[in-house]
């Protein structure tokens, strides 16, 4: 375990506590909401099937958790929860809903590189883009799997590597179309050029399957996310015609494999 915030850590901070106000919402809304939903798309968990129907005893963790809806949504199917983010304005939020609601789990302040609980800790954990997306996968998977119990499963939605191979430098220019503007080979760190000091982490599926299984992980399902044609999202970047072509966004879901 590497317990120094790794040199990007700041910078993605700076940028969320920019943000967080603008979440507050969003945050309102899952809170509120007895049905979970996912990704920009607002996907039913009736149709993806991300959490399992009843987690009473279990000991889950939200890895990168923003606003901790998605542990308001495991805390309600009687998980024994921890929520974990490094940015201060969302944790703000997190615990002003959490009082509101009145649902009892742990959330602290840190990060998913580095976590400071024992090996085996949990048997379930989660990241809707959070850990994710802004976090290096070659520290934050390492960490979800000594965590993580003999046969705990890991699930984490992301940006499809196609959705970020379309996108344009700038939201201004509107959104994906159907041109690759950058490579597939060698995809991993990326900083947009109007989001500053902010930094992104993609893997092509190759890597992502190569780094999960040498994390001790077996890959269970790859969901690629397809939004219903009535679909809308308040993210500029994606479009609702693109996304019922191509996937916006992708959901793995693994489990680390039984010792020998």
């Amino acid at each position: 375990m590497n317990s120094q915030p790794p040199k990007y850590l700041q910078g993605n901070v700076d940028a969320w506590q920019e943000k967080a106000a603008g979440y507050v919402a969003h945050a309102e809304a899952a809170w509120a909401s007895e049905h979970p939903f996912w990704g920009i798309w607002r996907i039913p968990e009736s149709s993806a099937g991300l959490l399992p129907p009843d987690m009473s005893g279990m000991a889950a963790i939200e890895l990168g958790c923003g606003t901790a809806y998605v542990s308001a949504w495991m805390c309600r199917r009687g998980a024994n929860v921890v929520a974990i983010d490094p940015t201060p304005g969302q944790l703000a939020t997190a615990r002003r809903m959490q009082k509101a609601h009145r649902l009892d789990f742990g959330i602290e302040r840190g990060f998913a590189e580095s976590l400071p609980y024992p090996d085996g800790s949990f048997d379930f954990a989660i990241s809707e883009y959070g850990a994710a997306l802004w976090a290096d996968p070659f520290r934050w998977v390492p960490e979800a799997a000594r965590i993580l119990k003999c046969g705990g499963q890991l699930v984490f939605l992301t940006n499809s590597p196609l959705a970020v191979m379309c996108e344009q430098d700038f939201e201004s220019d509107g959104p994906m179309g159907p041109e690759l503007l950058r490579p597939y080979f060698g995809m991993y760190k990326m900083n947009w050029p109007d989001c500053p000091g902010e930094t992104e982490f993609h893997l092509t599926h190759g890597d992502w399957i190569a780094l999960l299984r040498a994390n001790g992980f077996s890959i269970e399902r790859l969901v690629e996310i397809e939004p219903p044609p009535e679909a809308t999202t308040d993210f500029a970047w994606a479009d609702p015609e693109w996304a019922t072509q191509w996937p916006t966004e992708e959901v793995w879901i693994v489990k680390k494999r039984q010792q020998r």
